[in-house]
C-alpha cells in the first residue's frame, strides 16, 4: 500500500527508500532556509544538485552540511550564481548552464522574498514581482531545453496567493499604492500561474509543472517585517482558530517545510500534480471566491489555476521582460 504523507512529514519520511542515483536537479534559492533542506535531502540520496545563489559566500557556508550529505550519499553539489533582482545575472546564469549541457530532471523554483518595503528590481520591476515571478520566468524558459522527458517543475508559491491576483495593468505599482503583502500575493499567484502555463506548454514533450505551499515556517523569509508583526499575525490566527474550534497554529520545521516540494518533485505521480497547487504532500482543493478563508487553511483560490489567466500572465510577462519562449 503507497505510504500517504501529510502536513507533519518530512523530507527524509518523503524520499525514505528512494535513490536519485543519476538525477540532476537545480534548486534556486540555497543560501537558507527551505533551499538549504531541499537541496541536502536529495543530494543525500544520490542527487547531482546545482543550488543557485545571489550570495555564494552565504550560500558555501550554509551548505556545508549539503556537501557532506552528498559525499556520504555517493550524490554532488555545486553552486551557481544567480540574482533573481537582476535579468542580466538571469541570463548570464542560464547561459552558463546551457554551456554546461547538464539535464535536469527536476527544477525547484525555490528562491524568494516576502513584505519587501517598496523597492524595484535592477530592470525596474516592483521588487517581489521581478524576483519572485519575473526571475524565475526567464530562467526556467531559457533552461527548458536542459529539461528531458519526464523531468518536472516545482515553483514555490504560497498560501499568501489569497492576499492578491495578478495585477497585468499595474504589476510595478506605478498607479496603485504599495502594499508588501498585496505585492506579494501577487507574486505568489503568479508562481501558480506560472506552472499552469508551463505545463501546458511542455506536457506533450513528458515535462510536467507544479506550485507548492510549503506551510508556515519561521525562515529567513519573514526578515522584511517589522518587529512583532508575525507574532501579531499568529495571535489573529490563533484567535480565529479557537473561535472555530481549531487546535493554534504551529510552525512547521524546515525538514516539514520542504517536503512538499520534494514529494512533488520525485514522489507524487505526474499526472497528478501537473498544473495544479499542492500543499501538506497533497494535492489542495479549489475554494470558491465567496468562501472566507484564512492563512492556515487549506485550499487554493480559482484565479490562481485559471489557464486564461496564466496564458494573459505569460504574455505580460514576456512584453516585460522584452524577450519570447516557444
Amino acid at each position: 500500500m503507497a505510504v500517504v504523507f501529510g502536513a507533519t512529514s518530512t523530507t527524509d519520511d518523503v524520499l525514505s527508500g528512494i535513490s536519485l542515483q543519476g538525477k540532476h536537479i537545480l534548486v534556486t534559492g540555497v543560501s537558507a532556509g527551505l533551499g538549504v533542506e531541499t537541496a541536502r535531502v536529495l543530494a543525500a540520496h544520490g542527487a547531482h544538485v546545482v543550488g543557485a545563489a545571489r550570495d555564494l559566500k552565504k550560500a558555501q557556508a550554509a551548505t556545508l552540511e549539503v556537501r557532506a550529505g552528498a559525499e556520504k550519499g555517493k550524490g554532488a553539489f555545486e553552486l551557481v550564481e544567480l540574482d533573481l533582482a537582476d535579468l542580466g545575472s538571469v541570463r548570464a546564469c542560464a547561459d552558463a548552464l546551457n554551456a554546461k549541457a547538464l539535464p535536469f530532471d527536476l527544477v525547484i523554483a525555490n528562491a524568494g522574498v516576502m513584505a519587501t518595503p517598496f523597492g524595484r528590481t535592477k530592470d525596474g520591476f516592483e521588487t517581489q514581482f521581478g524576483t519572485n515571478h519575473l526571475g524565475h520566468f526567464v530562467l526556467v524558459n531559457r533552461i527548458a531545453g536542459l529539461m528531458r522527458s519526464g523531468s518536472r517543475l516545482v515553483n514555490l508559491a504560497s498560501a499568501g496567493h489569497r492576499f492578491a491576483n495578478v495585477d497585468l495593468v499595474d504589476p510595478n505599482f506605478e498607479h496603485t499604492p504599495y502594499d508588501p503583502f498585496v505585492a506579494y500575493g501577487r507574486s505568489k499567484t503568479a508562481n501558480i500561474l506560472f506552472a499552469v502555463a508551463f505545463d501546458a506548454r511542455h506536457r506533450s514533450h513528458g515535462i510536467r509543472a507544479t506550485a507548492v505551499h510549503p506551510g508556515g515556517i519561521a525562515t529567513e523569509l519573514g526578515r522584511h517585517m517589522a518587529a512583532g508583526q508575525i507574532e501579531a499575525m499568529v495571535a489573529q490566527i490563533n484567535e480565529q482558530a479557537a473561535a472555530q474550534g481549531k487546535p493554534p497554529f504551529q510552525f512547521k520545521t524546515i525538514p516539514q517545510g520542504a517536503a512538499t516540494s520534494v514529494w512533488a518533485g520525485v514522489v507524487a505521480d505526474a499526472e497528478t500534480i501537473g498544473g495544479r497547487y499542492c500543499e501538506d504532500c497533497h494535492v489542495g482543493e479549489i475554494v470558491p471566491e465567496d468562501q472566507p478563508l484564512g492563512l492556515i487553511e487549506g485550499g487554493v483560490r480559482a484565479y490562481a489555476l485559471d489557464p486564461a489567466a496564466a496564458e494573459a500572465l505569460w504574455m505580460r510577462s514576456e512584453e516585460l521582460v522584452g524577450e519570447k519562449f516557444p
